[in-house]
């Protein structure tokens, strides 16, 4: 694969650079892109964090957590740490950030990247910081992980704290989804085919439903995750996205902004939930102990350091409408759980069925077309399609025209990360949330909380390794439909 490479000169500070989202992921993406020559030669990353390590000691946890990763490129290991630097750090005190500015390069044209890879209470304050050090340079650029706040309120306060320091077109707010190859290729799919965009509405498509299923627990994030729960850490930021990919008009151009502005307006048609709709249109529920892959794992009350009177949601399904012309009338069914039988992330277009057969019965069973966008693992698009089977007669089965990437391309494609690390350096902002889009998400997610704190409806429950409590089949099968579950 060729790459054009960057010379922009760049450094990025990663705060929080000895955490979890550091070393899992920021760590192996930056590999990956030093491996394909797409970093400039003299990039450089600092790495900030609250322990007393060594730059020696440090390096050998990165290489201890990714050791199959590194042997695979022996011959880029030794260069690949030589960009890598630790600097012990406390973000509240200014002093430190004194110190870090001692250490950084005093040429004012290389893209400053301030990575924030810390909660999110933390945001305001390091941006007030970084000012106040006079750490910024004529490229800066700041990146936000999700969560960004708990509900409208606590967003607004943590941006408006950014913004103190960073204009909008600095702040980078990342949803990971938006980087993977598939996502992309739903646009692709969309706006360079007349086949599928001529269909794409409410004439042809009967329903939409778009699932992230994960079989792991809470991992060692209770702090957060009871806090927080299946909508805020999931449906407000990466299926809510993957929905205005889905519904979005075709923009004018591929320019960042106006592909912001039509997700914009799917934010701003999307039908509120709330009051009693909330009974009927949103289940909600927790796992409990069960097997997954032959494992007993614990149910979530069980887990370390969670309260037995939580009530936070561990799964979350619901139907929601988006009122414009294109998609008046069919329904989204949103989906996402810990703790179920598989692990994929998929969006499927299910087309109605067609409007007179020809054929009688015996000819077998006639299904609807649909499309199915895989976003993880295997990633790949399928299309299923009657055909008739060789042989004599006419029987008709059910068959998939199947893109899987991994085969088609025969190499491997970048990691989410890789690619958004790669845009936050270029200063493309295409893949990141802007901040109306964030208030807008935030607002529809909120009606549905309110009506949780006034309605107090049941929380379900469902055994681990399961697809969740069946009220979420009961939701989709009431208006004639099935949840895709093809794994």
């Amino acid at each position: 694969m060729a790459y054009i490479i960057p010379m922009i000169p760049f450094e990025m500070l990663v705060f929080g650079g000895a955490g979890d989202l550091s070393m899992r992921k920021l760590m192996p993406a930056l590999f990956h892109l030093h491996c394909d020559n797409r970093l400039p030669i003299h990039g450089k990353v600092y790495c900030l964090g609250r322990e007393n390590l060594s730059k020696e000691d440090f390096i050998q946890s990165i290489f201890d957590m990714h050791q199959p990763l590194f042997a695979e490129q022996k011959e880029k290991v030794d260069s690949f740490f030589e960009r890598i630097h630790y600097i012990q750090f406390e973000a509240l005190n200014i002093e430190s950030y004194k110190k870090i500015k001692t250490i950084l390069s005093s040429d004012t044209e290389l893209a400053r990247i301030f990575y924030l890879a810390t909660p999110s209470s933390l945001f305001g304050p390091i941006s007030q910081n970084i000012s106040l050090a006079d750490l910024m340079t004529k490229k800066s650029r700041v990146v936000v992980e999700k969560p960004l706040g708990h509900d409208l309120a606590s967003f607004q306060k943590i941006n408006n704290l950014i913004c103190d320091v960073f204009q909008e077109s600095q702040i980078y707010r990342i949803d990971h989804y938006l980087g993977k190859e598939t996502v992309q290729n739903l646009m692709a799919l969309r706006f360079t085919n007349t086949l599928f965009e001529s269909m794409w509405n409410r004439s042809y498509i009967s329903h939409v439903q778009i699932t992230v299923a994960e079989t792991i627990g809470i991992e060692g994030r209770h702090q957060f995750y009871d806090q927080s729960g299946a909508l805020r850490d999931m449906v407000q930021n990466h299926l809510l996205q993957l929905l205005c990919l889905v519904a979005m008009e075709p923009p004018s151009n591929a320019e960042a902004n106006t592909i912001r502005d039509e997700k914009l307006r799917v934010l701003k048609a999307l039908r509120p939930i709330k009051d009693q709709d909330v009974i009927t249109h949103v289940v909600r529920a927790q796992y409990k102990q069960g097997n997954i892959q032959d494992v007993n794992v614990k149910g979530y009350l069980e887990e370390q350091n969670i309260p037995q009177t939580s009530t936070t949601e561990t799964f979350i399904a619901l139907k929601t409408y988006i009122d414009n012309w294109r998609w008046a009338g069919i329904p989204f069914y949103l989906r996402t759980g810990k703790r179920l039988h598989n692990r994929y992330s998929e969006i499927v277009i299910q087309f109605k069925k067609v409007p007179h057969l020809i054929y009688p019965s015996s000819v077998g069973i006639i299904e609807e077309n649909r499309l199915v966008i895989r976003l993880q693992p295997d990633e790949g698009i399928k299309f299923k399609l009657m055909s008739k089977t060789p042989g004599p007669g006419m029987n008709l089965v059910p068959v998939y025209l199947n893109l899987n990437f991994a085969e088609t391309f025969n190499e491997r494609y970048p990691d989410a990360y890789e690619r958004l690390i790669m845009d936050v350096v270029r200063g493309i902002p295409t893949l990141f949330m802007r901040k109306d889009e964030v208030e807008e998400a935030w607002k529809w997610t909120e009606n549905i909380l309110n009506a949780w704190q006034e309605l107090s409806p049941p929380l379900k429950t469902y055994p681990a390794g399961t697809w969740g409590p069946t009220s979420s089949i009961a939701l989709i099968e009431r208006d004639g439909f099935t949840w895709h579950e093809d794994i």
